[in-house]
This record gives C-alpha cells, structure tokens and sequence, in this order.
C-alpha cells in the first residue's frame, strides 16, 4: 500500500512516518512538507509542496491512505485567520484532492473536545475540519481525538510542557482521567493500528480507545 502524510514533521507525524516504514504492509510513504525534509529509509519519498497552491500537486495524493497530522498554535501562525488555514483550509484540500484521486481511507488527527459550535476556536476549527471531510466520498474515515500530547517536539511550545507535567497528577481526580495526556508516539501507533484494518464507514477513536492500543 501507499500511504501519503502531510503534517510528518510534527510530534504524531514524525512518530508515524518511523512506525509505518517498518510495516511490511507498507509499499511507499510520500511525505508531502513545506521544507525538504530527508529520510534514511527507502520506502519514504519526501515532496516539497506550497500548501497554498496544493492543486499544482494534485498527481501526489494518489494513493491508498491519506494521514492528515498538520496543526499548528494562534502564537505559531500569527493569527486566528492563518492558524484556519493551517488547522482547517490546507486539510481539507488535502482530503478533497486525495478524494478526488481515489484514496480510500483518510486518517485524521483531530482532537478531544472537537466541536463546530465551541466558543474555543482551536476546538471550533478541528469539529469544523471534521464536519466538513465526512462530506468527502472516501470509502473509509478514522478520526483521533488526543488529548494533550506529550512528546519532543521541533517548535517550542511552554504552556503545553507545563500542562504535561501537571495534568497527569491532576487527572487522577475523579472524573478527570479521560484529559490526561497521552505521548505522540502512542496515537500513531494507533494510526497505524487503523490503517491495516477494514472497518466501518466512519470511525472516531476517543481518548481510552487511544490509551488502549
């Protein structure tokens, strides 16, 4: 099979490119990235795209999965409009190109608490990311909420560190333990877990069905 990625430099990304070169199911991994990003193994080709003009590189989403791990912060972007852009715009052309192609499932990182009407804008983004690709003909979507995620990441983000060191503490109150956070690595493996097996239509993987991998 042929696995496209885009979003493979980040903390799930990185993990995922890692843990899927290893599986024999796996033919070819195209890496589609902003900046050259090389890999060491053979089965993983790296394809520097200009996210804003993604149909000039409509010929690079054939395949038969479509990972989509692209996401950034309102600090990282510069504003809420290009944090959209990223988080919600460049993803769903992704999907619509890789659906156009004849890619069958479409894996997406999305988030706990996801929803199109939140008054959080991170969250409206991603359930508005989400409602839009089921709208998509692919034959198979798989959707993972995370958590906060834990892990080395190439861009700093402080708040995020600190609320990994406190949360796992903090959820161990009751009613609290489905916000723990949960390490990147974990929810590729679960990406991964997912993408060899024909289930249903649409399926949304929470936080314990993550943890229990």
């Amino acid at each position: 099979m042929k696995a496209i990625i885009i979003g493979a430099t980040g903390l799930i990304g990185n993990h995922l490119v890692e843990q899927l070169a290893k599986e024999a199911f796996i033919d070819e991994i195209v890496t589609l990235t902003r900046r050259n990003t090389p890999s060491p193994h053979p089965k993983v080709r790296n394809e520097v795209v200009d996210f804003d003009r993604l149909e000039e590189y409509a010929e690079l989403f054939r395949g038969d999965l479509l990972f989509s791990c692209l996401g950034t912060t309102k600090k990282q972007a510069g504003s809420l409009e290009q944090q959209h852009k990223v988080d919600v715009d460049y993803q769903l052309h992704a999907a619509q190109l890789a659906a156009d192609n004849g890619v069958s499932h479409y894996l997406l990182v999305s988030s706990s608490g996801a929803n199109a009407k939140s008054s959080n804008a991170y969250l409206r983004m991603k359930g508005e990311l989400e409602q839009k690709v089921l709208l998509l003909p692919f034959a198979q979507i798989s959707i993972f909420r995370p958590s906060l995620l834990m892990g080395d990441r190439s861009d700093s983000r402080p708040a995020e560190k600190i609320g990994a060191m406190l949360l796992p503490w903090i959820c161990l109150l009751p009613g609290l333990r489905r916000y723990r956070p949960i390490k990147g690595a974990q929810v590729a493996a679960k990406m991964v877990s997912e993408s060899q097996r024909q289930g249903k239509g649409l399926e949304t993987f929470t936080l314990d069905e993550l943890f229990s991998n």
